[in-house]
């Protein structure tokens, strides 16, 4: 449980530094669309903390399963291949969410990045 809440807490301040250093990086709320499970969203902070909390998930449930599945692309890339698939994540959040703006594949691979720096720093990295 601990884990998770870390997950979260590093993918929610990943998102936001994101949307303040990565230009072409922006969350804007659409009145009467951010209603995510009942919950209308009216505060830039809490979609920030929903996408936050949905790439913690992503990253300790899904992201595990996914990184054993390509491990013969890794080892082909030599690790090239991880940095790819955290941008197919950071993309799929992207489409999921569209309060999310992320425009180009520049600003997706810097926001992948300090998604990866955050993850590090706290000692999510396996």
């Amino acid at each position: 449980m601990e884990r998770l809440f870390w997950h979260i807490v590093a993918g929610s301040l990943a998102i936001f530094l994101a949307t303040k250093f990565v230009p072409g990086v922006g969350v804007e709320i659409i009145p009467g669309k951010s209603i995510f499970f009942g919950i209308e969203f009216t505060q830039e902070w809490q979609i920030l903390l929903f996408i936050g909390s949905v790439l913690g998930l992503i990253n300790l449930l899904i992201k595990p399963v996914l990184d054993k599945i390509t491990l013969p692309l890794k080892v082909l890339t030599l690790g090239l291949f991880s940095l790819i698939l955290n941008m197919i994540v950071v993309w799929s959040l992207d489409i999921l969410f569209p309060e999310l703006q992320i425009s180009g594949i520049t600003p997706l691979f810097f926001t992948t990045i300090i998604i990866w720096i955050i993850n590090f720093f706290l000692g999510l990295r396996r």
